[in-house]
């Protein structure tokens, strides 16, 4: 059965995106880069929501080339979303139907691991479902003070374990997490 794993930047306070949408607190240096290149090879679909499609869509295209890049624009990308019309960035589809369904699918098919990058609101519907199997937080070594909070709309306490810790030279720790 295919896994599905998410990958977020948060910072230590927990926020995903500044008050304003920002996100230019993200520690971007060539050791989250060769992180991010491995995590990519290691998954054959990319999962998001509407909105982080939408930012990526805008990017990726016209990237400096580079190995990140590439499979940025390569990896099949599946959207959920009930509003967006058309996805029109390379290999990309609509998920349009119901999320629980449409997911079952996926991960009952054919094909290798799957990842939901970003896509705050997506990825908090999918861990309330019990339907993400690794979770990873990338700490940003900064505080914001105020954003949007990663784990939004959590309404139990869902008990996870601890798979793998990694710690960057920029500050930025990864944290592992899959179900208890």
């Amino acid at each position: 059965m295919r896994r599905i794993l998410v990958s977020n930047l948060i910072s230590l306070d927990g926020f995903y995106e500044g008050p304003n949408d920002e996100i230019d607190f993200f520690v971007i240096d060539q050791e989250f880069l060769a992180y991010a290149a491995a995590m990519l090879d290691s998954v054959d679909t990319i999962l998001f929501g509407r909105k982080t499609y939408e930012h990526m869509a805008a990017y990726w295209p016209t990237a400096p080339a580079d190995a990140v890049a590439q499979k940025m624009n390569s990896l099949p990308k599946i959207v959920f979303s009930k509003t967006l019309q058309k996805a029109d960035w390379n290999n990309s589809r609509l998920a349009k139907d119901d999320l629980v369904e449409e997911v079952n699918k996926l991960k009952q098919g054919p094909g290798g691991d799957m990842v939901v990058l970003g896509s705050a609101t997506l990825a908090s519907q999918l861990l309330q479902l019990g339907l993400i199997d690794e979770y990873r937080v990338l700490i940003n070594p900064v505080l914001i003070g105020s954003g949007k909070p990663l784990f939004r709309g959590i309404t139990e306490r869902i008990k996870v374990k601890l798979l793998a810790t990694r710690s960057l030279a920029s500050g930025m720790v990864i944290l592992s997490y899959g179900k208890a």
